[in-house]
């Protein structure tokens, strides 16, 4: 059976599968579509939330950025892990006490104020809306290589499904089918990685496989071999980080704080029944999530040698088949510079610009020819990181089931975390914004309606930034991270600790966190990309790390105005009291 009929085979069970469990679960209630009913089992939860938590940019790009950055793609792997060793143990249990369905709704509740939802509702929507841009060009890269359409095309299929499960099932019919893409995801990333593991090193488990010797009668360690090619190519060296410190720090917190403060993890904590259910499922979700984390490592360290082996020096006639299914959906391309027809591979830039613009014709070679001009520099291959995960048992030349199995993990990867983000989107939108601000009169039969409607615009909204996706996956991930760390995270951590904090402080320093952020992205990546380099950031703090600057100028005018202005109600002082100690039950409940 050929590899794209069993692509077909596995992608189409997969949908399947998700869209049967969508109707089976289908959510009758705004409780259902919100939290679940508040009564998974914290198994399943930690299951489904640690599908929400690998987004595509964990199964995609994650060891993607790592393969070419090298040692400073490890602030991708502190940083959200740290994240979320935070939100179990500093936000979940108290969240679940508090015992609301949205994030809005407790800072709209804790700090006595309409206009304080409101501003929550927005940075939500700034988060979420930045964060699913990159999963659904996810789902797009998947699609255009392994259903060979135009990544546009991958997009909307996306949407298609996404708008099933999520707009039907609600959070109900998420949970269980985060479940099963759970399930999915992970075997389609440890399979691969498990093989290749052994064709380098010999060793079947590929976190040690990482630290071993390669197989090639070198005596070298994979590490130490990464190192030598990359240096004899003229690249830095693999283990030899080329970020400023500061920016390595910048970057690692903005993921860590952005982490625990993502309103479409926190509202997993939700569904269960018991506020010690929401601390053991957050136990559960960090081992499952553990597994793919210390995977990722190796995954990046193996693409970049059968890449460098596969690639360098050879003939375009004669380049492996990988190349040539790759070359097909725009997302690797080759200029031949001197007239060689051998692929020379090396540091720099190999297109202006720098995302190959294809003119529709066909080389001596073969090749597609380029509207792109020839850079200075000695490469001659673009090679789009968002695809070594996918295309690593490809070049590896593994079986075809296992290149089947890692598309249908990559399309599971990327809708579990979007099915979440769309749901939060809607929730607040129908339950914050409408329910609990403009029309509080509605019925629970309205209100679901709504609910569903909001589902259905953000699908088509993030669809759209899908298709034009500011940067790669990881990076757009690493945007909405910094986003949240400085508008929610400050907000909630003072909300739970501190009896201070007033509304007054809240909104101020959510307003300030979200703007400067946005800003200074939006500036560097928009408006002046030409200057995106630390000779001009802030204290050489990239727009990946800015989030962390955002967070503590949050911190600062939210403490400071709340010192200057009044104290909040004894009401809520005590209300500050009871959640900071996390037992009981602490059931969602709806106004």
């Amino acid at each position: 059976m050929s590899t794209q009929l069993l692509t077909y085979l596995f992608v189409g069970a997969s949908f399947a599968l998700y869209i049967g469990i969508a109707i089976w679960s289908r959510a009758g209630s705004t409780k259902d579509f919100y939290v679940a009913g508040g009564g998974v089992n914290p198994v399943v939860n930690g299951m489904a939330t640690a599908a929400d938590w690998m987004s595509a940019a964990s199964f995609i790009s994650m060891a993607g950025i790592i393969s070419f950055i090298g040692r400073d793609g490890s602030v991708y792997l502190l940083g959200w892990t740290g994240g979320y060793v935070l939100l179990a143990l500093l936000l979940a249990p108290y969240l679940r006490k508090f015992g609301r369905f949205t994030v809005p709704d407790f800072i709209g509740e804790r700090y006595y104020s309409q206009a304080a939802r409101i501003v929550a509702v927005v940075c939500l929507i700034f988060v979420s809306f930045t964060y699913v841009a990159g999963q659904m060009r996810g789902v797009g890269i998947v699609f255009s290589r392994f259903l060979e359409v135009e990544v546009s095309t991958g997009v909307i299929i996306g949407m298609a499904v996404v708008f099933m499960y999520a707009v039907l099932g609600g959070m109900k019919g998420i949970t269980y089918t985060q479940v099963a893409q759970y399930c999915v995801l992970i075997f389609a990333y440890m399979v691969p990685a498990i093989f290749i593991s052994i064709m380098i090193t010999g060793n079947p488990i590929p976190q040690l496989g990482f630290g071993s010797e390669v197989i090639d009668g070198s005596g070298v360690s994979v590490l130490e071999k990464l190192d030598g090619v990359l240096l004899e190519l003229g690249f830095s060296a693999y283990t030899a980080g080329t970020k400023s410190t500061i920016d390595v720090f910048a970057i690692t917190a903005a993921l860590m704080f952005g982490t625990a403060g993502l309103p479409h993890v926190l509202v997993r904590f939700f569904t269960v029944p018991k506020v010690s259910d929401a601390r053991l499922s957050a136990g559960y979700a960090l081992v499952f999530i553990a597994i793919l984390y210390t995977t990722a490592p190796a995954v990046a360290s193996f693409a970049r040698i059968n890449l460098v082996d596969t690639v360098h020096n050879t003939a375009y006639a004669d380049a492996p088949e990988w190349f040539g299914n790759w070359e097909t959906t725009g997302l690797v391309a080759w200029q031949d510079k001197n007239n060689d027809g051998l692929m020379q591979y090396g540091p720099g830039s190999a297109l202006s610009p720098a995302k190959p613009q294809f003119n529709g014709e066909t080389g001596s070679y073969g090749e597609r020819l380029l509207k792109n001009q020839p850079t200075e520099s000695i490469n001659e291959v673009y090679i789009d990181r968002d695809i070594m995960v996918l295309a690593n048992p490809e070049i590896a030349g593994l079986p075809g089931w296992v290149i089947a199995l890692v598309a249908a993990g990559g399309v599971a990867a990327a809708l579990s975390t979007a099915a979440g983000l769309l749901l939060v989107i809607s929730s607040a939108i129908s339950h914050d914004l409408l329910k609990q601000t403009l029309l509080p009169k509605i019925t629970e039969k309205q209100e679901l309606l709504f609910a569903r409607v909001a589902a259905a615009v953000a699908v088509c909204i993030a669809g759209l930034f899908g298709i034009y996706p500011p940067a790669f996956v990881a990076q757009v991930v690493a945007f909405a991270f910094g986003l949240a760390a400085a508008s929610l995270f400050p907000a909630l951590i003072l909300g739970i600790f501190s009896k201070r904090a007033n509304k007054e402080g809240a909104i101020s320093g959510m307003l300030v966190g979200l703007v400067f952020t946005f800003t200074y992205i939006a500036y560097f990546k928009f408006f002046a990309p030409h200057l995106n380099n630390a000779e001009y950031w802030l204290w050489g703090i990239s727009p990946e790390g800015i989030g962390s600057i955002g967070m503590i100028l949050n911190f600062a005018f939210a403490i400071i105005i709340s010192r200057l202005t009044s104290q909040p109600p004894e009401t809520v002082q005590k209300l500050v009291d009871n959640i900071r100690v996390p037992s009981g039950p602490g059931a969602p409940s709806q106004h």
